[in-house]
């Protein structure tokens, strides 16, 4: 059977490490890949055996690439702090290594989100490429944000879930995706994407109506009716901060023309 490593990218996440390692005690090696975190986290995953590596951040992709090279087995497992792995997919990630047939598997999650488990919106079955062969699978480098795996033929999918503790609460929910928003509008800033008037009213109701309704948002009543609804301003936030770039853009060449 194939050696693995279980990678936990980190930056001041003494809240929830302990428990995360404590769920992929099982795999053959732990490293907590860190941001120079500036709380306990390094001292406590050391104290639990766990290897620690520390790294710059730059971006998510570049992040991972980075933690698959520093790992000395042929499998990773990327899990995030606020994950834990149950044992049914500790056991299934066991017998998948023992004949694997991908270089690299995604992983369904059960996401809770204000301590509600959420089924719908999006949030299931949320597959998230998380084991891979090192050297034959890795993330393209180009995605700063919900990063992507690349690899060759075709990406296995394993049945028993990873349980993820999205937000705690609202205030978590918005700093998070106005860090999302302010990232993916820096992108399509990279790659020349201008918003266009109605953009700012269709491609948030777009947003909505794929949350809610393609997405199946109704099956969590008013709680997936609210997401979807914050999921919508967000598509419009994401498109406020793109013009903002565009203005000040603008703005630079007007000053260095002047």
């Amino acid at each position: 059977m194939s050696r693995v490593c279980a990678v936990v990218l980190t930056f001041n996440e003494a809240r929830h490490i302990a428990a995360c390692l404590e769920s992929v005690a099982w795999a053959d090696e732990r490293l907590v890949f860190d941001s120079f975190s500036t709380d306990e986290t390094p001292l406590i995953a050391e104290r639990l055996g766990a290897r620690v590596v520390q790294h710059p951040f730059h971006n998510y992709a570049q992040q991972r690439n980075a933690a698959l090279a520093a790992a000395e087995t042929p499998w990773v497992f990327f899990i995030d702090a606020d994950e834990r792995c149950t044992p049914e997919l500790a056991q299934e990630i066991r017998a998948v290594l023992a004949a694997p047939e991908h270089d690299v598997y995604a992983v369904p999650r059960h996401n809770y989100l204000f301590g509600k488990l959420t089924l719908g919106a999006g949030w299931y079955p949320d597959y998230q490429a998380r084991l891979f062969r090192v050297g034959y699978a890795d993330f393209d480098p180009v995605r700063e944000v919900h990063e992507v795996a690349r690899y060759h033929g075709t990406m296995g999918r394993l049945q028993h879930v990873l349980i993820h503790y999205n937000y705690d609460s609202l205030a978590q929910f918005h700093a998070k995706q106005r860090r999302y928003a302010e990232l993916e509008a820096g992108i399509w800033f990279k790659q020349g994407i201008r918003p266009k008037p109605h953009t700012f009213v269709l491609q948030p109701l777009r947003e909505f109506r794929r949350r809610f309704f393609t997405l199946r948002g109704y099956v969590d009543g008013w709680h997936g009716l609210r997401l979807s609804a914050l999921m919508a301003w967000y598509t419009f936030d994401t498109y406020r901060r793109l013009a903002r770039l565009w203005r000040e853009e603008r703005q630079r060449n007007a000053n260095g023309s002047a």
